[in-house]
């Protein structure tokens, strides 16, 4: 887990234009919604949806955090969508290339904290810089843009992109923002899914995001804590304390050497694990 406060196991995508599915996602079992101007809306009903996205910001999503996907600022759209985001929690910046785009956005949002879509092959070259600029909170994978400009072929195990998901992880990392892996297109395959989550969340992100609620269940569970993880992170804790006061620097739990790097580790999975429980209870 990284150093933000919250998780974002599901971070699922919600047409602005659509009504119905605004006010569904009221009751959704998502940690974060996406509330998309870009992709999910038809040239002509963006500036309606621009509307729709005010009122539904106005309306209580309770803990859901709240993000925005604007218009790129190149496109005609773009500068009037950023001036409706004050109600959110963040503005999503897509086809971010380089930091100078997210400064871009921030000249025009206030003190709001921005999140970029990394979905091009000049943003995953430029990931590091992106990731460092003092207004970005957070990364989300466009992995349907970048399998389109990389001319690479889908596969189930996502080779062709660990490269790029890789060099954004570690971004991410370094300069302790929120990583959020691709969609997965096929939202009935469950099986499929779970793998893509399994996948995802081995290499290290955050959360997923979503397309249709029915895939909620699944990256919950994935992203979260399992009941077998929970109860070894307490045990290390115990046994690492218990090696402290007898004045050893290690312990052993299950046959393997627990130091304090592994303790800093417990520590974060008990307190993601408290989190949700808060956010679901």
């Amino acid at each position: 887990m990284n150093t933000h406060a919250r998780p974002f196991r599901s971070v699922l995508y919600i047409p602005a234009s659509k009504t119905r599915a605004l006010e569904k996602a009221r009751g959704l079992a998502t940690d974060a919604i996406i509330f998309d101007l870009e992709d999910a809306v038809a040239v002509e009903e963006k500036a309606a949806a621009r509307g729709m996205l005010a009122d539904a910001l106005a309306q209580d999503y309770g803990a859901r955090f709240r993000i925005v996907r604007i218009n790129g600022l190149e496109t005609e759209w773009g500068r009037e969508d950023a001036a409706v985001v004050g109600g959110a929690d963040a503005v999503l910046l897509p086809k971010v290339n380089s930091a100078a785009d997210v400064e871009a956005l921030a000249a025009l949002v206030g003190d709001m904290p921005i999140w970029a879509m990394m979905e091009t092959p000049l943003g995953i070259l430029n990931a590091a810089e992106i990731a460092a600029h003092s207004r970005l909170r957070g990364m989300v994978m466009g992995t349907n843009d970048l399998v389109k400009d990389l001319n690479c072929r889908f596969r189930a195990d996502r080779e062709p992109l660990i490269t790029s998901l890789q060099m954004c992880l570690l971004a991410a990392r370094a300069h302790g923002v929120v990583a959020v892996d691709g969609v997965y297109n096929a939202f009935k395959d469950d099986d499929g899914l779970r793998v893509e989550c399994e996948q995802g969340h081995d290499m290290g992100f955050d959360g997923k995001t979503l397309i249709h609620p029915a895939q909620l269940a699944v990256a919950n569970e994935v992203f979260a804590p399992s009941e077998a993880e929970v109860e070894l992170a307490r045990r290390q804790i115990a046994a690492f304390e218990a090696a402290e006061a007898a004045g050893q620097g290690v312990a052993v739990v299950d046959g393997r050497i627990v130091e304090n790097l592994h303790i800093v580790t417990a520590q974060q999975t008990l307190a993601k694990a408290k989190m949700i429980a808060e956010l679901e209870g």
